[in-house]
């Protein structure tokens, strides 16, 4: 059988083969980092993580047969204040948003992977297409949280 969640865990906190897991980078943000926008039409780091656990929970949603939509916290939540407080619960929902899906990734049967995701509209794409899109989004803004950490 085939290990889908395991490209996932790699990407989001194990050796992943682009460099650090999300996770790793995460981990290395300073409180000074967390709500700060060098880069004035940049997301800041939070809205970034914030922005990664709501596509995640849809993710999760869709593969559990939900019709696909926006996230129901939107595409771009924003922090509801910029506290250490609150960076602390933006990382505990990533976290249980990441093994939430790993959890339920690794009770999919291979088969299931060819399952068409429940979508009104927009190109087809099966529960592995989806899968496999999230942990190149994770990716893609792990490098991106990387790149605000040298400012």
């Amino acid at each position: 059988m085939i290990d889908f969640a395991n490209e996932l865990r790699k990407g989001y906190n194990g050796d992943a083969w682009h460099g650090n897991s999300v996770s790793a980078i995460i981990s290395s943000v300073s409180k000074d980092q967390i709500f700060k926008r060098p880069i004035p039409t940049a997301h800041t780091i939070a809205e970034l993580v914030l922005h990664l656990t709501s596509w995640t929970e849809e993710v999760f949603s869709r593969l559990e047969g939900n019709l696909a939509k926006e996230p129901e916290k939107g595409d771009w939540p924003m922090a509801k204040e910029e506290t250490m407080q609150e960076w602390d619960a933006i990382l505990s929902d990533f976290r249980l948003a990441n093994e939430k899906l790993l959890n339920l990734a690794r009770e999919i049967s291979e088969d299931q992977w060819k399952t068409a995701v429940n979508q009104v509209s927009g190109p087809r794409v099966n529960y592995f297409e989806l899968f496999n899109g999230l942990v190149q989004h994770h990716a893609y803004h792990a490098g991106q949280i990387s790149l605000l950490l040298k400012f």
